[in-house]
């Protein structure tokens, strides 16, 4: 039974954690919490106590004594009387990800990648297109193949010996002190310093410039709002790191007749009474520039809010462009504002015979109005001040004596 599960947590894995779980846990970890990316005390310290619970939890005898006896029996040696030594925590990041050993990966570190997000029409992502994106990277510099100067130009920081890291010894009570790490700024982290005389004139000791780079991104048919396009190694260079990638983002822009839904199209269509009771033909005009003509038959009447389709005029599908979905049109009926009342027994002797309404003797008349939201309310208002009135004894209002 795990007496303490503070390094557990530390790492943010259950005490039954597999080898392969603690190192994935740590490689996440250490790279959010690194100093050179979160400079500061808190991050320090941070990335200190992650890189002590690794190596503690990494190594099965070292586990199965902090499972048994906690953070206590680590420092003490297991009861024996001995503590452990504890690696730098530079030492145990610089062993995974690179300096030798069983833990180190394959390949070197990666750059952070770079993200850029375009405008695309839902033409471009039905007949597939090809835009071109300018964009400013950082390249290594070509003068200096990356050093910052001339050969030999770039010494070691003696203000930290080349760790980038300085450390300084506070104390925080009687006999007790607190050892806190801080990014040199000296060689701001790098561990390393140029002399201004010897500085590459091109990159003035940067070791990177800029450069303009245009990419050609395709828009393949039947991509979707969201999805990324990936330029592997396009990314800023940075010495001793391989190069992120470049990652478009599609931002599909709104269209003015097609809403699209997975693979398939929807339109609305207004149709005319007469053309929802006596049938129509009418033009689509398609995202790829073709006409469809759409029939309703003489007799087949089309409701109003009815749905049809046309199968295989949708959206192609990705990477399969031979097949499409759906067109799905949603019908609305413009009926008129007005009938002549002189045509109205030749419409009902046409149309289906009405239902006969049986009205009760007892039935109030009253009159229809079209609606107003607002006027609806007014009216509410006056019949409530109405109200008001008539509680008053006699219908009066009852005002105060005045002396």
């Amino acid at each position: 039974m795990v007496k303490e599960t503070a390094y557990y947590e530390i790492l943010g894995v259950p005490p039954t954690a597999s080898e392969s779980e603690l190192k994935k846990a740590y490689r996440k970890m250490a790279l959010k919490y690194h100093p050179d990316k979160n400079p500061g005390a808190e991050a320090e310290e941070k990335f200190k106590a992650i890189s002590q619970a690794y190596e503690v939890l990494a190594d099965p005898k070292k586990r199965e004594i902090y499972d048994k006896g906690g953070e206590e029996a680590i420092k003490g040696g297991g009861g024996g009387g001995h503590g452990f030594d504890f690696h730098s925590p530079m030492d145990i990041f610089d062993m995974f990800f690179g300096g030798g050993g069983p833990r180190r990966p394959q390949g070197p570190r990666k750059g952070k990648d770079v993200v850029h997000q375009i405008k695309v029409s839902l033409e471009d992502l039905y007949n597939g297109s090809t835009r071109k994106l300018a964009l400013q990277k950082n390249v290594i510099c070509a003068k200096c193949e990356g050093r910052g100067g001339k050969e030999g130009a770039v010494q070691k920081c003696g203000n930290c010996r080349g760790t980038g890291v300085q450390v300084r010894i506070q104390q925080i009570g009687p006999g007790m002190v607190q050892q806190i790490q801080s990014r040199c700024h000296e060689c701001r982290g790098e561990g390393e310093v140029i002399d201004p005389k010897l500085r590459c004139k091109t990159c003035n000791g940067q070791k990177i410039i800029k450069e303009r780079k245009i990419l050609e991104v395709h828009i393949d048919k039947g991509m979707k709002d969201g999805q990324q396009i990936r330029f592997s190694g396009e990314g800023d260079q940075e010495p001793g790191l391989e190069p992120g990638d470049i990652v478009i983002v599609l931002d599909e822009k709104e269209h003015g007749q097609f809403q699209r839904r997975g693979t398939d199209l929807i339109m609305q269509n207004e149709v005319l009474l007469v053309e929802a009771l006596c049938g129509f033909q009418k033009t689509i005009k398609t995202l790829d520039n073709r006409q469809l003509i759409i029939t309703a038959l003489p007799g087949e009447v089309i409701k109003d809010k009815a749905v049809k389709c046309v199968m295989g005029e949708g959206m192609p599908v990705y990477r399969d462009p031979f097949e499409k979905g759906r067109l799905i049109i949603q019908f609305s009926v413009k009926f008129p504002e007005k009938i002549d009342p002189g045509i109205i027994p030749k419409l009902e002797s046409c149309l289906p015979a009405r239902e006969e309404e049986i009205i009760p003797d007892d039935a109030e008349n009253v009159v229809m109005m079209n609606y107003n939201p607002e006027a609806d309310h007014a009216g509410r208002g006056r019949a409530e001040a109405y109200d008001s009135d008539d509680d008053q004894p006699g219908g009066q209002r009852v005002q105060c004596a005045s002396h």
